[in-house]
């Protein structure tokens, strides 16, 4: 089933406003985005593509956004997105196709590893509105590739 356009659009802005989030390197921000019991599961590339790991609650979530702080810049480029009602009332779900950049540089130059990437979501209606209350990440593909040049900063 689809979910009502107001509830959709409410779903997709949370989809792009944790991308623009993590893209400017606010992960105090990003973890307000989970429910306080939210449930992230990650690869473990680049020898796992799958889910495998578990992160709880939005102290799992801080704990993975650190994990970014070793990379100099990201880019999150959404590329698709379909919505669903979830199994109750207060739920929805998605399916969000990503290509996200993650840019690192050295004194020999800079380096692009690009995921592309499928979340598999589930969100929750909560008292200050929609959250991410479940988010499995499959990486399909990983590419890495030379940079000419990496602006520093945000």
């Amino acid at each position: 089933m689809t979910l009502p356009a107001t509830d959709r659009l409410a779903v997709a802005d949370l989809v792009h406003v944790y991308a623009a989030a993590v893209d400017d390197r606010r992960f105090e921000d990003v973890v307000e985005l989970f429910s306080e019991t939210a449930e992230l599961r990650l690869p473990d590339p680049p020898h796992v593509l799958e889910p495998v790991i578990v992160k709880q609650g939005r102290a799992g979530v801080a704990e993975a956004m650190a994990a970014l702080r070793a990379v100099q810049r990201t880019e999150h480029a959404i590329v698709g997105e379909v919505y669903a009602e979830g199994p109750e009332p207060g739920y929805a779900l998605g399916r969000i196709t990503c290509v996200a950049h993650h840019f690192t540089g050295t004194a020999d130059g800079a380096t692009d590893v690009v995921w592309h990437l499928r979340y598999d979501d589930e969100y929750q209606q909560t008292p200050v509105g929609w959250r991410i209350h479940g988010r499995r990440l499959t990486i399909n593909a990983i590419e890495t590739r030379p940079v000419k040049r990496l602006r520093d900063g945000r």
